[in-house]
């Protein structure tokens, strides 16, 4: 960038154009919001058959492409922003080497070199000390030696005119730093030319955000930076802190970090980790694609099989080794897409029976994957159950605890009496993965319990009402240990425990589940085998379980059967959480707690 082109340069037009981007990216945001929660509604309510099918898929494209459009607007909006900031730095620079050269009588030439008058006493010759024209240097030694050198010079502009000429090639070096760096990557901000959203666009959009992120570190380093391992008060007062181009800022580079922050709005949270969502569905989807084109579907073999009883013969194709391993690999590539395909499933179901919009709280596809998802505005919210799942809980098994919360909410909106309603599906830690591999170990539900408690702390923390909502923790089997854990070692912040299928929650009474007394509750079903193994599983000793009288739950009347069953609809199991869950403890039908030795008799 030349003197001429830096003078004329205007940063603020910059800054303007990303409030256009900003403005752009909200009203696409606000489009996409209402075609999902309004038009898509109302017509699974109102239309049924083929053509509301198509058109119901038509309407969730259109969603997809209002997505893309705040998405990229978001990240367009934030490198015109950071342009802005860098140009606007280096154009001080100038302006002031400008300002003090006019001030000097020293004159700016059209390549930033400096020239300055005669000037200074005479010398023993009698003549003035010449003037001279001086070029700036930005190289910090050759920088020091031009400065030395005016420094020896009688004359006095000498001095003066080499800081001016410093200044103006520092800032032009600055200014050509910033267009070189911002140039290509608003470049790459463009969109395919057509009307569909493919998983590639959404990898082209992770790889933009990358990108934008790594170029605008001075840009974000300007306004205040998030408290590093901050309490969820502390987030939310950073958050309230900043602008609202800030905000937009960090949302659009920083998704992934700004979705899992405890004590942010539920809006702000979901709308970042729904583009981390839809960045990983892009990821996996273009990775299945790319495999299946790289490995076709092995041949099955024919084999003559004889049947045993009538010794009748016949050839049927039977999977070889080589499809199996295909088939394990095709498995393993398809497990995340069917978990997120599920908190898509959900979103879908908003308006279904009166079902809220859903907000995605917590997402992450890494390893097993998390996911935290609520049924209605926790921020707001009258009654807030959450859920934490147990052993075998991933992101491709979400879509059942997502059910169980859908469940809760409609059986607890029956019983508010008027008041609003949340609950949410909490797979915030790493859950055992094998019941026998990896249950028996602690360590699961120490690791987990500090984001537990992060969580909910952080839902007193984003409240946008005056008023506090009732909250439960809702467990079930290794859910429950976590749980107790997060109480045994701080604060739980609840207000009622349900404890369903529980192996024990690593303490021996209901008085250290820090909750008031009275307000534990537990649920054993029959045919459930995993609180005896809980009981039982501990060298024989008779461990306390919830289950046991004394640890001194509430236990309540369970009408459903085996380990899983505890949500399903239209149960006494179900009623009695969702009176639990909206303060109505009192009408909970209570039942004698089991028999720890009627195996035995």
């Amino acid at each position: 960038m030349d003197l001429a082109t830096l003078k004329a340069l205007k940063p603020t037009e910059y800054s303007e154009a990303a409030d256009g981007y900003r403005s752009t990216s909200d009203m696409a945001s606000a489009a996409k919001d209402r075609i999902d929660n309004q038009i898509a509604v109302a017509l699974r309510n109102q239309l049924k058959g083929k053509a509301a099918t198509a058109a119901g898929k038509q309407l969730g494209e259109l969603s997809q492409n209002f997505h893309y459009v705040q998405v990229q607007c978001g990240l367009v909006s934030t490198a015109l922003e950071a342009f802005s900031y860098e140009t606007e730095a280096a154009k001080r620079k100038l302006d002031t080497a400008l300002e003090n050269a006019k001030a000097a009588n020293l004159t700016v030439n059209s390549d930033g070199s400096v020239t300055y008058p005669p000037g200074g006493k005479k010398g023993e010759d009698g003549k003035t000390p010449d003037g001279g024209t001086v070029g700036g240097l930005t190289d910090s030694t050759a920088s020091a030696v031009g400065r030395q050198a005016a420094n020896f010079d009688p004359n006095p502009h000498h001095r003066l005119a080499q800081d001016c000429a410093d200044l103006i090639a520092t800032a032009l070096k600055e200014a050509t730093e910033a267009d070189e760096k911002w140039a290509p990557k608003l470049r790459a901000l463009k969109a395919d030319d057509d009307l569909t959203v493919s998983s590639g666009d959404w990898v082209d959009v992770k790889e933009d955000t990358a990108g934008v992120l790594k170029a605008a570190d001075d840009y974000l380093e300007s306004f205040r930076e998030p408290p590093k391992q901050g309490t969820p008060e502390e987030n939310a007062k950073w958050w309230h802190g900043l602008t609202e181009e800030q905000r937009a800022a960090y949302i659009s580079v920083h998704p992934d970090s700004i979705g899992w922050m405890d004590g942010l709005p539920a809006t702000v949270r979901d709308e970042a980790n729904r583009t981390v969502l839809a960045e990983a569905r892009g990821v996996a989807q273009t990775k299945m694609d790319s495999w299946m084109a790289k490995e076709p579907v092995p041949s099955y073999v024919e084999r003559e099989i004889i049947n045993a009883q009538t010794g009748e013969r016949r050839t049927a194709k039977v999977p070889t080794e080589e499809w199996r391993e295909w088939e394990k690999k095709r498995k393993e590539l398809q497990a995340p897409l069917d978990g997120m395909d599920a908190l898509q499933d959900r979103f879908d179901a908003t308006g279904k029976r009166g079902l809220p919009d859903a907000y995605l709280l917590g997402f992450s596809a890494k390893d097993d994957g998390r996911a935290i998802i609520a049924n209605g505005d926790p921020d707001t919210a009258d009654h807030t159950a959450v859920y934490v799942p147990g052993t075998e809980a991933d992101l491709k098994s979400i879509g059942g605890n997502v059910d169980r919360m859908v469940n809760v909410w409609h059986a607890a909106h029956k019983e508010a009496d008027g008041g609003s309603v949340s609950t949410i599906t909490w797979l915030g830690y790493d859950a055992p993965d094998s019941v026998y591999r990896d249950a028996p170990f602690e360590h699961y539900a120490y690791d987990g319990a500090p984001a537990l408690r992060g969580f909910m702390d952080g839902l007193d923390a984003s409240r946008s009402v005056d008023s506090p909502s009732h909250t439960t923790v809702i467990a079930h089997s290794y859910g429950t240990t976590l749980v107790g854990a997060a109480a045994e070692t701080g604060r739980l912040n609840a207000d009622e425990v349900i404890l369903a299928g529980s192996p024990g929650v690593k303490v021996s009474n209901a008085r250290d589940m820090d909750v008031p007394e009275g307000h534990v509750w537990n649920q054993e079903a029959n045919g459930d085998v995993v609180p005896d193994i809980g009981r039982w599983g501990h060298g024989g000793d008779g461990f306390v379980i919830p289950s046991d009288p004394e640890f001194g739950a509430n236990q309540m009347t369970t009408d459903t059967e085996g380990h899983s069953d505890y949500w399903d609809p239209d149960t006494e199991s179900l009623h009695n959480q969702a009176l639990v869950v909206v303060g109505e403890g009192d009408n909970v039908a209570l039942q004698p707690p089991p028999d720890p030795w009627a195996h035995v008799k």
